[in-house]
């Protein structure tokens, strides 16, 4: 059973988004919130597996909801899936950026919304690879480079299969993928990503595509 936060302040999609979730087999809808206060203490009471997230809310927003939550999470933290009327949308990069495993269009259909909230609840593999890389291309080398240079993760710190591990993610690669690209297990891919997570302070795969472009390690147009 998949437990689902459901965030927006607009009372209509998120009565939408809560009976779509309600229906559908292996989902168990535990809270509302209408803004970003409350999501962070819902959260904490609730402990979802997955957070659907509007982003601009009044008060506090998705981005710094976002944040909040998963900087008091207790292990395993919930995965944020941020809900957006534009995929090449700037605000969702700072969602990223603050640890969400993925985005979702506002517009999207039902089958769409239970593929992204299956695909984040899971975790081995990004949802709409091609669609976040492109996201993060466009965004990745925008404003603020000095504050981005102080608060980027160190991937020196990294092995060389850790920093191998971390380029094909960032290429879109599902676990299983990467396994086969560098003839290891998948355990122990999950291996080398738990140990990247946990030397560059990673909540989510997404956020491990945005260092890795904003690092230099992976450059704009570069494929798998």
């Amino acid at each position: 059973m998949t437990t689902v936060l459901v965030v927006d302040d607009q009372f209509l999609i998120r009565a939408g988004l809560v009976g779509l979730l309600r229906a559908a087999p292996g989902i168990e809808v535990v809270g509302e919130a209408e803004n970003g206060e409350q999501a962070v203490d819902l959260a904490a009471a609730t402990r979802p597996d997955v957070i659907l997230m509007d982003l601009r809310m009044p008060g506090m927003g998705g981005i710094d909801a976002t944040r909040e939550i998963l900087s008091r999470a207790a292990d395993p933290a919930p995965r944020v899936l941020v809900l957006t009327t534009f995929d090449l949308d700037e605000y969702v990069y700072g969602a990223l950026r603050a640890g969400a495993s993925g985005f979702l269009l506002k517009d999207s259909g039902p089958e769409r919304l239970l593929a992204a909230v299956a695909a984040v609840g899971g975790g081995d593999a990004l949802f709409a690879p091609s669609v976040t890389r492109r996201l993060v291309e466009a965004f990745s080398r925008r404003a603020e480079p000095g504050a981005r240079a102080e608060q980027r993760p160190d991937i020196g710190a990294l092995t060389t299969r850790e920093t191998e591990v971390l380029r094909l993610i960032a290429a879109g690669l599902t676990n299983t993928e990467i396994a086969d690209r560098l003839y290891i297990s998948e355990a122990t891919v999950k291996t080398h990503l738990n140990r990247t997570m946990t030397k560059l302070a990673l909540e989510s795969r997404a956020q491990a595509v945005v260092v890795a472009y904003e690092s230099g390690l992976v450059k704009p147009g570069q494929g798998g």
